[in-house]
């Protein structure tokens, strides 16, 4: 007999951010109930539609299960979005990664294992490959050497992932995503050029040489890829490269956020390929294992950027 498909509530952790408050809209448009768990230390409660009947947000530290053990009982699928999504500052403090990353991690599915809940989806990152020497890089691409902190703690959130899988029967899903970009972003290139900007709009400082290039996917195209995955790849561990079939460097977006704010700031470059410690300056994910199950992003990285762009603007603009 074919495989019911999961029907009781869903959880995501991270819920309230950029990426899982466009989740959470999608499965509340689509009748399920959705429970949010998030530590709101980068998401922000309105990034999240009005609390109905079908959404609840639980404000926990995943690494103590007691706060939010409740929102997993009778849950039928776990989406772990919940993460430090800010890589630069793993690196100023080592342990930061390691407990709101694998620590986390592992303390979230000790609980949702306890509770019996064996559908669980994590959103890993590109960052695994480390600088890959194969680009576009396929998730068969090994040995995955991450540059960062941030990285090594996906990569080790993915393993165990894996070993749930293997071990209780979890059926998981590791989603390695590009850059990903949207209105409610709070951090990454988009939002440190436009806060720059804010400072001094004569000046648009830009760290490396400007040559880092890499693929932007839009929020809304992650999430339709994420759930299209779900419902059609059934193996007991599932990895998938979400991105684009195009690349766009910093400089470019640099240029595009410049002329965005009237083009009167001078880029100034601090020079080296490298914007800082553990940033991988090329990074170009192959999507053809996600094109095989019908998905291909709606935007190229340039329109996700210009998109993006244009909403950051309007957004600045008084009411």
């Amino acid at each position: 007999m074919p495989e019911s498909e999961p029907s009781g509530p869903v959880v995501v952790t991270g819920g309230a951010g950029a990426i899982g408050s466009v989740l959470v809209r999608e499965f509340l448009a689509r009748g399920r109930e959705v429970r949010v768990i998030d530590n709101l230390s980068g998401g922000r409660r309105d990034h999240l539609p009005a609390t109905n009947g079908l959404l609840s947000l639980t404000v926990a530290d995943l690494k103590a299960p007691g706060q939010y053990s409740s929102v997993l009982e009778g849950a039928s699928e776990l989406w772990h979005l919940a993460a430090n999504s800010d890589i630069r500052r793993g690196t100023a403090n080592p342990r930061l990664d390691l407990d709101e990353g694998t620590f986390a991690t592992f303390q979230l599915l000790e609980e949702a294992r306890r509770q019996e809940v064996r559908r669980a989806y994590f959103s890993s990152s590109s960052t695994v490959y480390g600088l890959a020497s194969v680009r576009p890089t396929p998730e068969s691409y090994g040995p995955l050497e991450p540059e960062s902190l941030y990285g090594a703690a996906k990569l080790a959130s993915e393993g165990l992932f894996s070993a749930y899988a293997h071990t209780y029967g979890f059926r998981v899903h590791i989603f390695r995503f590009a850059n990903i970009i949207g209105p409610r972003m709070t951090h990454g290139v988009l939002p440190d050029f436009f806060a720059k900007l804010r400072a001094d709009p004569n000046r648009l400082e830009v760290l490396g040489d400007g040559r880092q290039s890499k693929g932007y996917l839009r929020t809304e195209d992650c999430v339709a890829g994420m759930l299209l995955a779900v419902e059609r790849a059934r193996a007991p561990v599932n990895v998938f490269n979400l991105g684009t079939r195009d690349l766009i460097s910093v400089a470019e977006i640099a240029r595009k956020v410049v002329a965005a704010h009237g083009g009167r700031a001078r880029i100034e470059f601090t020079g080296g390929e490298r914007g800082w410690a553990g940033d991988v300056p090329q990074a170009f994910l192959a999507i053809e294992r996600m094109q095989a199950l019908g998905w291909v992003p709606q935007h190229t990285s340039a329109e996700a950027i210009d998109r993006t762009i244009a909403e950051m603007v309007a957004a600045e603009r008084p009411a």
